[in-house]
């Protein structure tokens, strides 16, 4: 894990991806050398933003994708403390369930650097039809062929950055 020093020097790189959440649009952008290369609909916490353990919350700010799980696995597959459970969820249901593909968030400004110990991640779920409305439990919802998609693109350490 990077030291706090480490972390508040990360910039982007010219040529290497930022993604760019919008909390207000609901949008996750894909972003080279300033211009949008991709755009998806995303679902972010239906609890709001903010960074307090326990809140549920989207946090805001600067964040790496700090690890990646999930490569090769079916899209619908059940992860339970990031590693797949061999259940294959369908849509729908009560839980909110991470699924296909994961990418573990890890805050880089003061306020969200308890981002990775709150288990934020950018990831599949069961809850597709509620993409386009804050319906998350605090992360970055996508659809299960969008996160696929997404996870083959974009390497570990890229920039995150989420605003409202």
């Amino acid at each position: 894990m990077m030291t706090q020093s480490e972390k508040h020097v990360h910039a982007p790189v010219p040529g290497q991806p930022v993604l760019r959440v919008s909390v207000t649009r609901q949008t996750l952008e894909v972003v080279r050398d300033g211009m949008v290369q991709k755009t998806y609909p995303i679902s972010t916490s239906r609890f709001g933003l903010g960074c307090e353990p326990g809140s549920y919350k989207t946090p805001l700010g600067r964040f790496r994708i700090a690890e990646k799980f999930g490569d090769g696995a079916v899209p619908g597959a059940v992860f339970r403390a990031r590693q797949p459970t061999g259940e294959v969820a369908g849509p729908g249901g009560e839980e909110d369930l991470v699924l296909t593909r994961i990418l573990w968030l890890d805050g880089l400004d003061p306020e969200n650097a308890n981002t990775h110990d709150r288990y934020v991640y950018i990831h599949g779920t069961n809850q597709e039809h509620l993409i386009g409305s804050p319906a998350s439990h605090g992360c970055v919802r996508m659809t299960n062929s969008d996160i696929v998609e997404l996870f083959q693109e974009i390497p570990e350490n890229t920039l995150v950055e989420i605003s409202e």
